[in-house]
């Protein structure tokens, strides 16, 4: 899913729209999503999408953000310790803004 395609047909609403609001935003939960972006509100078609996008931070190696979650709560305080942990960060690197993110909120 990392192409920029239309996940919500109904609002318009693509896949990097919901990862910004991953990023500038802490969205983390679909309603938090349904909220900031109105992805998932109309025929709730696009949920199981919005839903996988939230689980993944990097798509890859195919790092969950409950593994990312998991390395932080440890002792993963840097973008790299996390990339060594989990290593999401370690190929194209897009994802590294929301795992800078993910340690800064801790969620």
């Amino acid at each position: 899913m990392a192409e920029n395609k239309t996940i919500c047909h109904c609002h318009d609403v693509d896949y990097l729209t919901i990862r910004m609001a991953m990023v500038n935003q802490n969205a983390r939960t679909v309603e938090e999503i349904q909220e900031i972006t109105g992805a998932g509100t109309g025929c709730g078609g696009c949920i199981p999408d919005i839903e996988a996008i939230l689980a993944l931070v990097c798509g890859c190696k195919g790092t969950s953000l409950q593994e990312v979650l998991d390395a932080v709560n440890g002792d993963a305080d840097t973008v790299a310790a996390v990339g060594e942990q989990t290593a999401a960060g370690t190929d194209c690197g897009r994802c590294k803004i929301l795992i800078e993110n993910v340690i800064e909120n801790k969620r």
